[in-house]
């Protein structure tokens, strides 16, 4: 089956068991979004570390500031991202920018050129030329990026506006991460801001948001470089499709092995609460005077616990008591 097909199939079982309607789903899942992200960078603060630092401020043990930073300013740019993409704001440079700020705010630097300063903390487009690692292919000239950007902008401002089926507006978050990162307009953070776009716009359109697993990054690097190579989007398009299918089947196999521990669970409390019902039932019957208190005891459960089993044999018709609290008796009914 081909990687989009599979990803249609899946699609459908995940919205069909409504896994994203969980309690901090979204929280924990933008969480695993930002983690893929900036690992694909280098920094090696895990979820669990990222959860802690987000939201108890505690820092992780052994990990550096900057990544820490890293993590941070990502999370504050895709909190910005989210609420924007409520309001279906126009993609313009302006707004790449103000991301690109948030992404970069305290892991930027100054750079000073024949042409002047510019700094990507304050999302300043480059005014460098880059390659792409050691020895790696030179991006487009400098002097070439404002008008590029310009007209990727107007791109993809009209391709919004389209009517897409789900696969088309997938296609078009992978188109737009594939062509910003070609234009590479920033001397730093243009991966996590191509990453962060898709993932604006699958937020805008109401997807599932794609992950760039940590674990794939030189699949991730070839399929780019096969793309631009060859000029063909079907192999980012393919990649980005299976990274989707990778994501969805470990959160329903998750979810649904969660469901099974906790019907399990359930089934053990039930069968245990029907065991002490019974129990209760056959101390009352032995000696019908025994108090709230003899009960618990015998049991080994709390006053309260007992109150509310004595209160459903009660509202069951299993038991009724004569008499006042003091003084009174348990009498047994029998089914």
């Amino acid at each position: 089956m081909a990687a989009i097909d599979e990803l249609n199939t899946l699609l459908g079982r995940y919205r069909e068991l409504e896994i994203d309607s969980q309690i901090d789903y979204e929280k924990f899942y933008l969480y695993s979004i930002i983690t893929h992200s900036t690992a694909i960078e280098g920094s090696t603060i895990t979820e669990i570390e990222n959860q802690m630092l987000f939201d108890e401020g505690i820092s992780a043990k052994g990990k550096t500031i900057l990544e820490q930073l890293m993590n941070l300013d990502l999370k504050a740019a895709y909190e910005e991202s989210i609420q924007l993409a409520k309001k279906h704001t126009l993609i313009t440079v302006d707004f790449l920018k103000s991301l690109a700020r948030l992404v970069m705010k305290n892991t930027g630097s100054v750079y000073k050129t024949a042409l002047g300063e510019f700094s990507s903390a304050n999302g300043d487009l480059r005014l460098v030329n880059v390659t792409a690692g050691v020895g790696g292919r030179s991006y487009m000239s400098y002097t070439k990026v404002p008008a590029c950007l310009e007209d990727f902008c107007h791109w993809l401002n009209a391709e919004r506006e389209k009517k897409m089926t789900v696969q088309e507006q997938y296609y078009l978050s992978f188109d737009a991460h594939y062509r910003l990162v070609t234009i590479h307009p920033w001397a730093d953070g243009n991966g996590r801001m191509a990453r962060l776009l898709m993932n604006h716009l699958q937020f805008e359109f109401g997807l599932v948001p794609s992950k760039v697993l940590k674990e794939d990054k030189a699949d991730y690097i070839e399929a780019l470089i096969a793309t631009r190579e060859k000029e063909n989007l079907s192999y980012f398009r393919d990649f980005m499709a299976g990274e989707m299918v990778k994501t969805l089947k470990i959160d329903i196999d998750s979810y649904l092995q969660s469901m099974q521990e906790s019907g399990e669970k359930n089934q053990k409390g039930r069968e245990k609460t029907g065991k002490s019902r019974e129990k209760i039932r056959c101390l009352l019957r032995d000696n019908p005077q025994m108090t709230t208190k003899q009960l618990a005891d015998s049991l080994g459960i709390s006053d309260k616990a007992v109150e509310k089993h004595l209160s459903k044999l009660k509202a069951d018709g299993l038991l009724m008591r004569e008499g006042p609290d003091k003084g009174g008796k348990w009498v047994v009914k029998e089914v």
